[in-house]
Protein backbone atom coordinates (compact mmCIF):
# COMPACT_ATOMS: atom_id res chain seq x y z
CA UNK A 1 0.00 0.00 0.00
CA UNK A 2 1.53 3.39 -0.59
CA UNK A 3 0.96 6.96 0.34
CA UNK A 4 2.41 9.60 -2.57
CA UNK A 5 5.22 6.93 -3.08
CA UNK A 6 5.89 6.25 0.83
CA UNK A 7 4.87 2.57 1.79
CA UNK A 8 2.94 2.50 4.69
CA UNK A 9 5.95 0.48 6.53
CA UNK A 10 8.15 3.73 5.42
CA UNK A 11 5.68 5.96 7.45
CA UNK A 12 5.26 4.04 10.31
CA UNK A 13 9.72 3.65 10.09
CA UNK A 14 9.73 7.79 10.00
CA UNK A 15 7.19 8.52 12.23
CA UNK A 16 9.05 6.24 14.96
CA UNK A 17 12.40 8.06 14.40
CA UNK A 18 10.81 11.74 14.42
CA UNK A 19 8.68 10.63 17.60
CA UNK A 20 12.09 9.11 19.62
CA UNK A 21 13.95 12.32 18.74
CA UNK A 22 10.88 14.49 19.84
CA UNK A 23 10.87 12.58 23.21
CA UNK A 24 14.10 12.50 24.21
CA UNK A 25 14.42 15.92 23.22
CA UNK A 26 11.26 16.42 25.63
CA UNK A 27 12.95 14.52 28.30
CA UNK A 28 16.48 16.20 27.49
CA UNK A 29 14.80 19.94 27.62
CA UNK A 30 12.38 19.03 31.20
CA UNK A 31 15.38 18.02 32.81
CA UNK A 32 17.11 21.32 32.04
CA UNK A 33 14.17 23.35 33.21
CA UNK A 34 14.13 21.48 36.19
CA UNK A 35 17.69 21.47 37.39
CA UNK A 36 17.55 24.15 40.25
CA UNK A 37 14.36 23.60 41.52
CA UNK A 38 15.16 22.57 45.33
CA UNK A 39 11.84 19.71 44.84
CA UNK A 40 13.89 17.45 41.97
CA UNK A 41 16.73 18.05 44.26
CA UNK A 42 15.18 16.75 47.21
CA UNK A 43 13.58 13.51 45.21
CA UNK A 44 17.15 13.11 43.32
CA UNK A 45 18.90 13.51 47.19
CA UNK A 46 16.20 10.51 48.45
CA UNK A 47 16.78 8.12 45.13
CA UNK A 48 20.68 8.71 45.77
CA UNK A 49 20.09 7.20 49.76
CA UNK A 50 18.11 4.34 48.40
CA UNK A 51 20.49 3.23 45.99
CA UNK A 52 23.30 3.63 48.10
CA UNK A 53 21.38 1.75 50.89
CA UNK A 54 22.72 -1.49 49.31
CA UNK A 55 26.31 -0.14 49.94
CA UNK A 56 28.52 -3.01 50.51
CA UNK A 57 32.39 -3.43 50.26
CA UNK A 58 32.20 -6.45 47.68
CA UNK A 59 29.43 -4.93 45.46
CA UNK A 60 30.99 -2.00 45.42
CA UNK A 61 34.22 -3.04 44.19
CA UNK A 62 32.26 -4.65 41.40
CA UNK A 63 30.25 -1.70 40.45
CA UNK A 64 33.65 0.53 39.98
CA UNK A 65 34.75 -2.42 37.51
CA UNK A 66 31.64 -2.07 35.86
CA UNK A 67 31.31 1.53 35.54
CA UNK A 68 35.11 1.43 33.63
CA UNK A 69 33.19 0.00 30.81
CA UNK A 70 31.24 3.08 30.34
CA UNK A 71 34.96 5.88 30.77
CA UNK A 72 36.23 7.43 28.03
CA UNK A 73 39.35 5.01 27.85
CA UNK A 74 37.21 1.70 27.49
CA UNK A 75 34.85 3.19 25.13
CA UNK A 76 37.81 4.54 22.35
CA UNK A 77 39.10 1.15 23.26
CA UNK A 78 35.79 -0.46 21.90
CA UNK A 79 35.38 2.11 19.36
CA UNK A 80 38.68 0.85 17.76
CA UNK A 81 38.07 -2.20 17.54
CA UNK A 82 34.54 -1.85 16.25
CA UNK A 83 35.90 0.12 13.47
CA UNK A 84 38.48 -2.30 12.69
CA UNK A 85 36.29 -5.32 12.70
CA UNK A 86 33.92 -3.40 10.50
CA UNK A 87 37.08 -2.33 8.06
CA UNK A 88 37.86 -5.94 7.68
CA UNK A 89 34.49 -7.03 6.80
CA UNK A 90 34.65 -4.01 4.27
CA UNK A 91 31.67 -1.86 5.73
CA UNK A 92 33.71 1.45 5.58
CA UNK A 93 30.82 3.08 5.91
CA UNK A 94 29.77 1.83 8.68
CA UNK A 95 33.44 2.08 10.33
CA UNK A 96 33.43 5.89 9.12
CA UNK A 97 29.99 6.65 10.86
CA UNK A 98 30.83 4.39 13.67
CA UNK A 99 34.32 6.24 14.70
CA UNK A 100 32.80 9.66 14.31
CA UNK A 101 29.29 9.34 15.77
CA UNK A 102 31.58 8.12 19.13
CA UNK A 103 34.05 10.70 18.58
CA UNK A 104 32.17 14.06 18.36
CA UNK A 105 29.39 12.67 20.54
CA UNK A 106 32.20 12.34 23.24
CA UNK A 107 33.28 16.06 22.48
CA UNK A 108 29.30 17.33 22.60
CA UNK A 109 28.71 16.14 25.49
CA UNK A 110 32.13 18.06 26.87
CA UNK A 111 29.91 21.42 25.31
CA UNK A 112 26.88 20.09 27.38
CA UNK A 113 28.86 19.81 30.86
CA UNK A 114 30.42 23.45 29.95
CA UNK A 115 26.67 25.18 29.21
CA UNK A 116 25.10 23.93 32.06
CA UNK A 117 28.78 23.59 34.95
CA UNK A 118 26.55 21.78 37.70
CA UNK A 119 28.21 20.57 40.09
CA UNK A 120 28.48 17.00 41.50
CA UNK A 121 26.50 15.94 44.51
CA UNK A 122 27.79 16.32 47.68
CA UNK A 123 26.53 12.81 49.35
CA UNK A 124 29.02 10.01 50.36
CA UNK A 125 31.04 9.84 47.03
CA UNK A 126 32.71 6.39 46.47
CA UNK A 127 35.26 8.02 44.15
CA UNK A 128 36.63 10.73 42.65
CA UNK A 129 35.65 12.32 39.70
CA UNK A 130 36.42 15.81 38.24
CA UNK A 131 34.65 18.11 35.73
CA UNK A 132 30.88 18.60 36.07
CA UNK A 133 28.16 16.63 36.10
CA UNK A 134 25.47 17.53 34.05
CA UNK A 135 24.99 15.05 31.92
CA UNK A 136 26.77 12.67 32.97
CA UNK A 137 29.49 11.65 30.47
CA UNK A 138 29.56 7.67 31.43
CA UNK A 139 25.89 7.23 30.83
CA UNK A 140 25.91 9.54 27.56
CA UNK A 141 28.59 7.89 26.10
CA UNK A 142 28.14 4.31 26.84
CA UNK A 143 24.41 4.78 24.96
CA UNK A 144 26.05 6.41 22.26
CA UNK A 145 28.86 3.46 21.73
CA UNK A 146 26.41 0.59 23.26
CA UNK A 147 23.43 1.68 21.42
CA UNK A 148 25.55 1.71 18.02
CA UNK A 149 27.22 -1.72 18.96
CA UNK A 150 23.37 -2.99 19.25
CA UNK A 151 22.40 -1.37 15.96
CA UNK A 152 25.41 -2.79 14.09
CA UNK A 153 24.36 -6.36 15.70
CA UNK A 154 21.05 -5.52 14.09
CA UNK A 155 21.85 -4.93 10.83
CA UNK A 156 24.68 -7.30 10.49
CA UNK A 157 23.42 -10.52 12.71
CA UNK A 158 22.86 -13.35 10.24
CA UNK A 159 19.61 -14.89 12.46
CA UNK A 160 16.96 -12.46 14.24
CA UNK A 161 17.54 -14.26 17.49
CA UNK A 162 21.36 -12.76 17.72
CA UNK A 163 20.23 -9.40 16.53
CA UNK A 164 17.65 -9.56 19.63
CA UNK A 165 20.14 -10.60 22.22
CA UNK A 166 22.74 -8.81 21.09
CA UNK A 167 20.45 -5.73 21.44
CA UNK A 168 19.67 -7.17 24.82
CA UNK A 169 23.03 -7.15 26.20
CA UNK A 170 23.82 -3.57 25.09
CA UNK A 171 20.80 -1.95 26.65
CA UNK A 172 21.38 -3.61 29.95
CA UNK A 173 25.11 -2.47 29.72
CA UNK A 174 23.35 1.00 29.28
CA UNK A 175 21.44 0.59 32.03
CA UNK A 176 23.79 -0.84 34.69
CA UNK A 177 26.59 1.59 34.08
CA UNK A 178 24.05 4.63 34.44
CA UNK A 179 23.09 2.73 37.64
CA UNK A 180 26.40 2.34 38.52
CA UNK A 181 26.98 6.22 38.52
CA UNK A 182 24.35 6.94 41.43
CA UNK A 183 25.42 4.22 43.27
CA UNK A 184 29.27 5.86 43.45
CA UNK A 185 27.58 9.48 44.20
CA UNK A 186 29.20 10.77 41.37
CA UNK A 187 25.70 11.73 39.09
CA UNK A 188 22.18 12.97 40.12
CA UNK A 189 19.97 10.61 38.61
CA UNK A 190 18.68 13.51 36.64
CA UNK A 191 22.79 13.60 35.24
CA UNK A 192 21.69 10.14 34.17
CA UNK A 193 18.61 10.11 32.81
CA UNK A 194 19.99 13.59 30.71
CA UNK A 195 22.83 11.43 29.50
CA UNK A 196 20.37 8.26 28.35
CA UNK A 197 18.35 11.39 26.67
CA UNK A 198 21.06 12.98 24.81
CA UNK A 199 22.66 10.11 23.73
CA UNK A 200 19.32 8.88 22.26
CA UNK A 201 19.26 11.76 20.15
CA UNK A 202 22.59 11.56 18.69
CA UNK A 203 22.59 8.34 18.26
CA UNK A 204 18.85 7.96 16.53
CA UNK A 205 20.25 11.34 14.26
CA UNK A 206 23.54 9.16 13.37
CA UNK A 207 20.85 5.70 12.48
CA UNK A 208 18.80 8.46 10.64
CA UNK A 209 22.17 9.68 8.93
CA UNK A 210 23.39 6.34 7.40
CA UNK A 211 19.65 5.44 6.33
CA UNK A 212 19.82 8.64 4.06
CA UNK A 213 22.86 8.06 2.87
CA UNK A 214 22.15 4.32 2.39
CA UNK A 215 19.11 5.48 0.18
CA UNK A 216 20.94 8.29 -1.66
CA UNK A 217 23.53 5.84 -2.76
CA UNK A 218 21.10 3.24 -4.28
CA UNK A 219 19.42 5.48 -6.17
CA UNK A 220 21.95 6.86 -7.46
CA UNK A 221 22.44 3.57 -8.43
CA UNK A 222 19.30 2.94 -9.88
CA UNK A 223 19.84 5.59 -12.02
CA UNK A 224 20.31 5.12 -15.86
CA UNK A 225 22.94 5.57 -17.34
CA UNK A 226 23.10 8.75 -19.88
CA UNK A 227 24.21 7.87 -23.34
Amino acid sequence: MKFNNFTKRQIVYWSFIFGSISLFLFIFIQLVDALDESELLSYEMLVISYVQGFLHPTLTEIIILFTFFGSVLWITIGTIVTVIILLLLKKVDLAILTAAVNLFGGLFNLLLKWIFQRERPDIQPLITEAGFSFPSGHSMGSFIFYGTVAYLIFLLASRKVYALLGCFIMGLMIIGIGLSRIYLGVHYPSDVLAGFSAGAVWLIAFALFLKLYHFRRNRGRMRPRSE
